[in-house]
């Protein structure tokens, strides 16, 4: 990728939402329907957590708890981790390895305006994730790495110093002063 790319241009932006009273029945009911991984709860019409296919699984499934007396408050993840609609993918990216998640709310002035997946992500750059898990495995602090090897995404020549330059892996003769 060769250009920054800001979140809302890759983005789902009709991400699917549930009340925190609903049912976990009612959820898995509705993840099963709309074909997604996740759902975003609100609160007086504000995002307030998530709630994922895994959470349905381990938390209620897992522990023998009845869907149907089970609210979806009882077991989303809160508070949310977001981004800004405008930030750009690569720092999406990194929340999302250092955070070990595959799904980002999109926010913008407290209203949820979209969702970004690890699938969005690899549909437009194939290499972010596993290099942002990568770094994050290894404890690395990616706008301090030096001497990645690989492709300049500015002018595309294979250089074995690669540095992080606004969001970018740049070779020397790219890099800003």
């Amino acid at each position: 990728m060769k250009a920054r790319v800001p979140v809302v241009e890759i983005m789902s932006a009709s991400p699917v939402t549930i009340p925190a009273e609903a049912t976990v029945a009612e959820a898995a009911a509705l993840i099963r329907d709309k074909r997604i991984g996740s759902l975003i709860v609100t609160e007086d019409g504000r995002p307030t957590g998530i709630v994922t296919e895994r959470d349905i699984v381990t938390k209620v499934a897992a522990a023998d708890r009845s869907s149907k007396a089970t609210t979806v408050k009882e077991i989303m993840t809160a508070p949310l981790v977001a981004i800004h609609p405008h930030q750009e993918v690569a720092e999406a990216a990194k929340v999302m390895a250092a955070r070990k998640i595959r799904r980002l709310p999109v926010i913008k002035e407290g209203q949820l305006v979209g969702m970004l997946t690890e699938n969005d992500i690899i549909r437009v750059w194939p290499q972010l994730i596993e290099v942002t898990r990568e770094w994050d495995r290894a404890g690395l602090e990616s706008q301090f790495a030096k001497g990645v090897e690989g492709h300049c995404e500015a002018c595309g020549v294979y250089s074995t110093n690669l540095v992080w330059d606004r969001n970018l892996l740049v070779c020397p003769e790219c890099r800003s002063g």
